[in-house]
């Protein structure tokens, strides 16, 4: 199963980090490689939680939130013809404030070839979510 994972430490507390990765209507204007986002429900984020995502040079999908450890981790995936994209965020303690993890996994039967055409464009989306999240999480008041 074809897939990335990024790790940056973040000076800022997990809770904080946590608010960022979480607030998904909030990424247009805090993430750069994501142009809209709508919650499809109300409330914070659960399993079974919908968000509609369009980033550029990407197929818009609707991302389903498949697991979650409340201020630790998520979970999600969208699906679409013969494409399972699944991706993952860890917010975890660490001695300089906290270490946040992406983790992006592509399965199903047409995985190869959707990987083979998106893999450096998806390896700088998640690389520029890191450090977008860190910005941030780092320039937010206590």
């Amino acid at each position: 199963m074809p897939g990335l994972q990024r790790a940056v430490t973040v000076a800022a507390p997990p809770e904080r980090v946590w608010e960022v990765v979480t607030d998904v209507e909030r990424w247009p204007e805090r993430i750069p490689t994501v142009e809209a986002a709508e919650r499809l429900d109300a409330g914070p984020l659960a399993v079974g939680s919908r968000a509609r995502l369009r980033q550029p040079r990407l197929p818009e999908g609707v991302w389903t939130v498949t697991s979650l450890v409340d201020g630790a981790s998520y979970t999600w995936e969208s699906r679409s013809s013969g494409v399972t994209v699944t991706a993952g965020h860890v917010v975890a303690p660490h001695r300089e404030g906290c270490r946040l993890t992406l983790t992006l996994t592509v399965s199903g039967p047409m995985a190869w070839l959707g990987w083979l055409m998106s893999r450096s464009l998806t390896a700088r989306y998640v690389e520029t979510e890191a450090a977008s999240v860190k910005r941030v999480a780092e320039s937010m008041t206590p």
